[in-house]
């Protein structure tokens, strides 16, 4: 690689800015940085023309929340100017100048796609390369006959995907004539380096409850994208283990299950108050003393090794993580700082031995985001294989 070779990370932040996509695209920003790569971001609303403000909680939006976030978090950061958005209905470009982003496509050797959210405009001389973050529901859209996503993949030249036993004996995910290579979603673990939590700090989490419409149907099967379902199978949880425990999850929507989850002892936060800053995401993963989560039905059944890099973070604060198996125990160290579980009795087990010597848990989470998630080590074998 030549000195200060051209990358181009498009993501998914200012249309929707919430912390967890913020630190992603950064992750991935300042990762290609420290290997010596100039990096720049770009995004627009020409694929996904919905914005979503979580103050206002509207969507559609106007996209000025998003990008005002956006531009405070990566000047922050050192990205300043390393950015470009286009609001493609109201033709605005916000960022670096529109005229100054067209040298950067031209001068470009990389462009790194994430997810099937945004198209980077033509580029003479960048291989493409495409991230896979939702790994089963990608693959089963190409197999259905989604064209547009099939057009999009064909546009690179390699494939990733976090699913990280896709194309494997031990998934049955198709892979859809794509070559799926396996990836995982990279750290910075020096920014997530935290104190010791608060002696009765609680085990939380922070994501999406329910989505019944994203579900992949085939053969006869329902395969779940949300994970309501699976939350059910550890209510019992908090009576078994000497934890507290909170989940930042949009419950609200559903006053039954709220009402559920606070009878067996769960407390729930809203999760938008959590995410609208990065910075505040951050805080509440720092104010924890570890995570508990659930995985959704697609990525337990059809064993795709899928692993959160919400659940990252999490373990580069020194925060030890419990979550459903998914096949990434066959990947990443387990039984110390993290544990993958099937059931309620396997989940109590885990929680009562992190209790019983914390400190010797929080080192070993530290240890596993730091052996397997660290951002230069994750991308540098993705260039490896390029």
């Amino acid at each position: 690689m030549s000195a200060r070779d051209v990358v181009i990370i498009a993501g998914y932040f200012g249309r929707c800015p919430l912390g967890g996509y913020g630190w992603q695209v950064l992750h991935y920003l300042l990762g290609f940085e420290e290997l010596g790569f100039e990096a720049y971001f770009y995004e627009d609303t020409e694929l996904v023309s919905d914005c979503f403000d979580p103050v206002t909680r509207c969507v559609p939006a106007p996209c000025d929340r998003g990008v005002e976030t956006l531009a405070r978090f990566f000047r922050i950061h050192g990205f300043g100017k390393r950015w470009h958005f286009w609001d493609v209905i109201s033709g605005r470009h916000f960022g670096l100048a529109q005229s100054d982003f067209q040298e950067v496509l031209e001068r470009a050797r990389l462009v790194v796609t994430l997810a099937a959210v945004t198209r980077v405009p033509r580029t003479p001389r960048a291989v493409r390369v495409f991230i896979d973050l939702d790994p089963g529901y990608t693959q089963f859209r190409c197999q259905q006959g989604d064209a547009a996503l099939q057009t999009l993949l064909l546009e690179h030249k390699q494939h990733f995907t976090i699913g990280e036993l896709i194309g494997s004996r031990e998934c049955l995910v198709p892979t859809s004539g794509f070559n799926w290579k396996p990836t995982r979603q990279p750290i910075v673990t020096r920014l997530w380096a935290a104190p010791l939590p608060p002696p009765d700090a609680p085990f939380t989490t922070v994501g999406r409850w329910h989505e019944a419409r994203r579900d992949v149907v085939t053969a006869g099967d329902r395969y779940g994208w949300s994970k309501r379902q699976q939350w059910h199978c550890f209510l019992q949880l908090p009576r078994r283990v000497p934890y507290r425990f909170a989940l930042a999850m949009d419950v609200a929507k559903y006053p039954e299950d709220v009402d559920l989850l606070r009878s067996h002892g769960w407390d729930v936060v809203d999760p938008f108050t959590v995410s609208a800053d990065p910075f505040r995401y951050r805080d509440f993963i720092w104010s924890s003393a570890g995570e508990f989560t659930t995985a959704k039905d697609l990525n337990i059944r059809l064993r795709t090794g899928w692993f959160s890099d919400r659940s990252a973070c999490y373990l580069a604060a020194g925060r030890p993580v419990v979550t459903q198996s998914t096949g990434f125990e066959c990947i990443l160290p387990t039984g110390e700082g993290l544990f993958a579980v099937s059931s309620l009795d396997e989940a109590a087990e885990a929680l009562q031995a992190i209790h019983r010597d914390f400190l010797r848990h929080r080192t070993a989470a530290q240890e596993v985001a730091r052996t397997w998630f660290e951002a230069n080590r994750v991308l540098r074998e993705l260039l490896r294989v390029l």
